[in-house]
């Protein structure tokens, strides 16, 4: 059978590329790395859970020639720093960064504490703030930059969650003003997953998934691999005329821009 030509752009513009992926061993992340190993990709794969994160990337890659992993906590400047001369020392330089590292933790607003508040702020908007700056000196031109915000960001959060909002709404404006600087040498794009089936979000499901399923038009919730394979794409020669764009992955729960 004859594969697509824009299946063939993803699988040859990816092989040997440098990518930094950060939340790797969440349930979007660690599905994105398994895409981009599959696509044949080298790269370095950093958590704050840092035996998963080790057992990921030795599950991908025994040997440790093409895949790496280090411990990273996303609202530390000086872990985003480690990172980048990581890869740098391993492979050279950097292709692709995508900063999926984040958090996602009830609290109702009228009980929220500044603590709280900042405990989100920093590692789902900050860090991607600290990754990009010290990597896109090292991406090479043609490189992308590939955030994952959310629904959120969009049409606003679930109750409890006003904070997850507010900091992928942060990151969603940080994508399109970073790639109208940074084009056309690199490129940056996001993702905005809906409610996509993983242990991040177990919980909210299990308290009111049936509502939630309720508004999905197609019928079910996603996988992180239908995520994995729009950052794939977004990171490949194929959408090489896209750019400050946002691709839903939600199942048409959300059909705005």
């Amino acid at each position: 059978m004859k594969m697509p030509q824009e299946m063939q752009l993803i699988d040859n513009s990816l092989l040997d590329q440098v990518v930094i992926l950060t939340g790797a061993a969440g349930g979007i992340g660690s599905a994105i790395a398994r895409t981009f190993h599959r696509l044949g990709a080298r790269m370095l794969l950093a958590d704050y859970d840092e035996q998963s994160v080790s057992r990921l990337a030795l599950s991908l890659d025994p040997t440790g020639e093409q895949v790496l992993s280090i411990a990273y906590d996303a609202s530390k400047p000086s872990d985003a720093d480690a990172v980048v001369a990581k890869c740098i020392d391993r492979f050279g330089h950097i292709d692709h960064v995508v900063p999926a590292a984040a958090i996602f933790e009830d609290q109702p607003f009228a009980t929220m504490t500044d603590a709280q508040w900042r405990r989100t702020m920093s590692i789902n908007l900050d860090g991607v703030f600290y990754i990009c700056r010290r990597s896109i000196p090292h991406i090479r031109s043609g490189g992308t930059i590939v955030t994952i915000a959310s629904s959120a960001a969009h049409e606003g959060c679930s109750p409890e969650h006003v904070h997850y909002g507010a900091s992928k709404g942060g990151v969603l404006a940080f994508t399109k003003s970073l790639a109208r600087e940074l084009s056309p040498n690199i490129r940056v794009n996001n993702v905005s997953p809906g409610t996509i089936d993983t242990p991040m979000v177990a919980e909210l499901l299990r308290r009111s998934g049936d509502k939630w399923l309720s508004i999905i038009p197609a019928g079910r919730f996603g996988t992180g691999e239908e995520v994995g394979d729009a950052v794939a794409f977004l990171c490949s020669n194929a959408s090489s005329y896209v750019m400050g764009q946002t691709i839903h992955v939600n199942g048409g729960s959300y059909m705005g821009g």
